[in-house]
């Protein structure tokens, strides 16, 4: 079963349509709504689920299990460049991840359960909020609701430019580092300029605390034990040339190829910054922000995306992955055979978060076809 070409171009009319009107991660009302209003028939539409999150469940009747396929609702807080026709309305957000791809995607397999439902188990399409900040999935697992839909199989894919159309990353085992936002805050006490002294500011903490996170956090090659610190903001004191600084606050990006070496890496950068408050006579304060889980393909999970790309004809290899970037995907393979498969969005394709991006339909199609060949490997 094949979507057809009236399908296809209902489909495209969709995606743009949801390019027109992004919304940010946890403001994704809109967007849930017009993903529900496109479903065809399903035997269980859950909404509002961790969020504006929206899960639509194709039931065989029969026993089996549950698959689940995943896709993101949420949108970019960036400013779309270009001369699209189907610009976002939205200033200052975009979708420029191509969220509204995937989701569409989803849309198109949901019009082939409509029509023939999988012979056992049954498909859940949950189409995530938040992805973005790392928060949709926790929030989506959370809601009590989810317990009645939770999968044994758990599947997805991402768009991925700067590599060819017609071919794909996919590989068992880590796939997306794991990551979260440490704020760290330092606080002492302001003085004038002229009497630095008499105060206590963070001045003297701070090059020994960026030096410290930066050793600690290297990056380098991909592999066992890989750990990064980024920092992406600093700001100290008022911007007054009379005062000396009482107060100042650091952000650093910590990632690791597992939750464990993320884990390892926060400890050690909070031990640091107190080391380095107590030798300045200051207070200090954490506050931990987008986290994401490790993202590891499941090795049979794995096997029927390899054969799912193989029955389409789209080659693969294990390109760069595992990635330094991360996904929210991850969390959801605490309980089930879980794995992502990475997409082609062809060699020269604005890269992803960039102000130029646009999902390519072409993707549509074959996308569609490799996650219901999977569930019909799965399911029947």
């Amino acid at each position: 079963m094949t979507l057809t070409n009236s399908d296809i171009h209902e489909l495209t009319e969709f995606r743009r349509a949801l390019h027109r009107r992004p919304e940010v991660s946890g403001f994704e009302a809109e967007t849930a709504r017009s993903v529900t209003a496109a479903l065809p028939a399903a035997d269980l539409v859950v909404t509002d689920l961790g969020g504006h999150g929206v899960a639509a469940v194709y039931d065989s009747g029969q026993p089996g299990p549950t698959v689940m396929i995943r896709s993101e609702l949420d949108a970019l807080p960036i400013v779309e460049l270009g001369d699209l026709p189907y610009a976002s309305e939205t200033p200052g957000v975009a979708h420029l991840c191509g969220h509204d791809g995937h989701s569409t995607i989803l849309l198109g397999l949901a019009r082939l359960l409509a029509r023939k439902r999988p012979a056992t188990g049954r498909v859940v399409l949950l189409f995530q909020p938040a992805e973005e900040d790392g928060s949709g999935a926790a929030a989506v697992l959370a809601d009590p609701r989810f317990a009645g839909i939770a999968p044994d199989w758990a599947l997805s894919l991402h768009n991925m430019p700067g590599v060819a159309l017609g071919r794909a990353w996919l590989a068992a085992g880590p796939a997306n580092c794991a990551s979260a936002g440490l704020r760290i805050t330092l606080t002492g006490g302001t003085a004038h300029a002229s009497l630095p002294e008499t105060g206590r500011a963070p001045t003297p903490a701070l090059p020994a605390l960026i030096d410290g996170l930066r050793a600690m956090g290297p990056g380098g090659a991909m592999g066992a034990g890989f750990r990064l610190a980024t920092i992406t903001h600093l700001r100290m004191g008022e911007p007054a040339f009379g005062i000396a600084p009482g107060e100042a606050e650091l952000w650093v990006t910590l990632r690791g190829l597992s939750t464990e070496d993320l884990d390892a890496l926060l400890t050690q950068a909070q031990d640091l910054a107190r080391g380095e408050a107590e030798a300045a006579g200051l207070v200090v304060a954490f506050s931990i922000h987008d986290r994401f889980e490790a993202c590891t393909n499941h090795p049979d999970a794995t096997a029927v995306l390899t054969r799912a790309l193989d029955a389409q004809g789209i080659g693969y290899d294990n390109g760069d992955m595992p990635m330094r970037g991360s996904e929210d995907f991850g969390r959801f393979g605490g309980a089930a055979k879980s794995a992502m498969v990475f997409l082609g969005s062809g060699t020269d394709h604005p890269a992803l978060h960039t102000q130029t991006y646009d999902f390519p339909d072409a993707l549509i199609a074959p996308g569609v076809a490799i996650f219901h060949h999977a569930i019909t490997e799965l399911l029947g």
